[in-house]
């Protein structure tokens, strides 16, 4: 979408009649301005009398006009989603402002983005305050320290416990299960589900469960577009029928980390995402996913 946002030329003030107050110890002497013929004139004696550091409001506002620029604008290459677009410009509003500003460049379904294609970006905003925090320098004592202290008091004092550098999540932020783990069918060529089955519309963000290394990101045949995490236990995660990917092969994520977008692509009856656990990073390896989350500390 052309950006509809256009430089427009400062606006010049009129100057009127008025007076300049100008200071010189205790007294004050008060100088007409001219009309608009004769400011050429009079600047030079104003800003003689002028108390040093006033700025004249005409530059201000010309400076403030200059900073108006149109709306900006973002062009999609390969593997973008807006979820993901949003996220990383900050945008207010997230994916839907994104989607709702440029329906008619997206079409009806918010998945299907194609490179080239260019997005209005009138919803973002500057991330200032993100930048200065991470520049803060911590003042927070190691544990260690403060034991030996309290050691030395001769009182005995508890560590606390760190916070654990591979924290789990749901792959999916609503959970509504569909197909359990082992449900029985024929429709399964091994005879049972390999994995659950999350009911979510298409577009919806897909996370890794854990910090983990890709080892497969792509299209995998009836499971469509899918991404394989193995993690620091042995295990691996794996996320299927997705509509578009975020990660490659070789990566390395972090726990809830988004990783793609949920679909229906593959065989597929509609828009969800299966999600497997397996002990190796193919097919017929799986264990049950919702008990290893839950051995992890996510409840579902």
């Amino acid at each position: 979408m052309p950006a509809k946002g256009k430089h427009r030329r400062p606006k010049s003030y009129r100057v009127t009649r008025g007076f300049a107050v100008a200071g010189t110890g205790s007294a004050a002497l008060a100088l007409p301005l001219l009309g608009a013929t004769g400011a050429n004139a009079a600047a030079p004696a104003v800003q003689q009398l002028a108390p040093q550091g006033v700025k004249s409001a005409a530059p201000q506002a010309a400076e403030k006009a200059e900073k108006k620029a149109g709306a900006k604008t973002y062009s999609v290459v390969s593997g973008d989603s807006l979820s993901a677009i949003a996220e990383q410009l900050d945008l207010d509003g997230g994916w839907k402002r994104l989607y709702q500003d440029n329906r008619k460049v997206v079409g009806a379904d918010p998945a299907h983005i194609l490179p080239g294609m260019k997005l209005s970006l009138d919803g973002a905003k500057a991330k200032p305050a993100k930048a200065e925090k991470k520049a803060e320098p911590t003042e927070a004592k190691p544990a260690k320290a403060e034991a030996d202290t309290a050691d030395t008091a001769g009182g005995a004092v508890e560590a606390e416990p760190a916070a654990a550098a591979d924290a789990f999540n749901a792959p999916v932020d609503d959970i509504s299960i569909s197909t359990a783990y082992r449900t029985a069918g024929g429709m399964w060529s091994s005879g049972y589900h390999t994995g659950t089955d999350f009911v979510v519309p298409s577009g919806t963000p897909v996370k890794a469960v854990g910090q983990g290394t890709v080892v497969s990101a792509g299209w995998s045949g009836s499971y469509g577009n899918e991404v394989v995490i193995q993690h620091a236990d042995g295990h691996y995660s794996q996320y299927a029928h997705m509509t578009s990917l975020n990660v490659a092969s070789g990566q390395t994520v972090s726990g809830g980390q988004q990783i793609g977008l949920s679909g229906s692509t593959g065989n597929s009856t509609g828009p969800h995402l299966h999600f497997e656990i397996r002990t190796g990073p193919s097919y017929g390896s799986d264990v049950d996913p919702v008990a290893y989350l839950r051995s992890h500390g996510v409840s579902l």
